[in-house]
């Protein structure tokens, strides 16, 4: 939408309408929200778009939950994202979703992106590039949680390893990423349990343990809280893919 104050025009709210009538998948990139909340395809639902036009979307948009911290949103049949960098993010989100993870592993190396891009858009909102000796202990930090997944770890146990106080590693980790620590390390556990779920038979309760849920209870929980599916169902959909 080149201006977000205007209403997208008859005719593009009449081709939205008619493709979502139909069954397309429907995807929005940053401003690209506004049209289709002007076609009415947003009310009701949980959408994100960019920073700076967030209030905006609520205001001329009421009926819609804007969520401005996240770089997409998956709700089925409509996905919205952030800026137009967000936009890689949430095509990449629906290559896995479609092809599997080596797919869409391929397609980021192609791009010379990330396959998955951790936090939200709050890490982006006037955060200037610090030269802070902490941010390296900081990703040491996160770097061996990502190899030790299985093991118990506490805020506490990443601050040990960044060589801070609890409290100094909690505020350097939300300037740098946007989320909590622990918000921060479920996201990680849970993107961890999806090759296991997609190549393996394994039990659902062994696949969580894995990669460090203490219980199948809390896996399905905080699965089905980033993927907006269960374990069973992801991996029931995966299976049923075309290769």
């Amino acid at each position: 939408m080149p201006d977000v104050r205007a209403d997208p025009s008859p005719a593009l709210v009449a081709a939205l309408r008619a493709a979502h009538a139909r069954g397309a998948r429907i995807m929005s990139i940053c401003s690209g929200a506004f049209a289709l909340a002007g076609a009415g395809l947003l009310d009701g639902r949980r959408v994100t778009t960019h920073w700076r036009y967030a209030e905006l979307l609520r205001a001329r948009h009421p009926a819609v939950e804007v969520d401005a911290d996240v770089l997409y949103l998956d709700d089925g049949d409509v996905l919205t994202s952030a800026g137009s960098a967000a936009g890689l993010d949430l095509c990449l989100h629906v290559i896995r979703r479609d092809h599997g993870p080596a797919i869409a592993n391929a397609v980021a190396r192609r791009l010379v992106v990330q396959p998955h891009r951790d936090g939200g858009q709050a890490q982006f909102i006037e955060a200037p590039v610090t030269d802070d000796p902490a941010d390296d202990r900081l990703a040491r930090s996160m770097e061996w949680a990502l190899a030790n997944l299985a093991e118990p770890i506490t805020v506490e146990v990443l601050a040990r390893r960044a060589h801070m106080s609890t409290r100094t590693y909690l505020r350097h980790f939300a300037r740098a990423t946007g989320v909590t620590p622990i918000r921060w390390l479920i996201a990680q556990r849970v993107h961890a349990t999806l090759a296991l779920l997609e190549t393996t038979a394994s039990p659902i309760e062994e696949v969580g343990a894995a990669v460090g849920f203490d219980s199948p209870v809390t896996f399905r929980h905080h699965f089905t809280q980033t993927m907006r599916t269960s374990p069973s169902a992801y991996r029931k959909a995966f299976r049923s893919a075309p290769a």
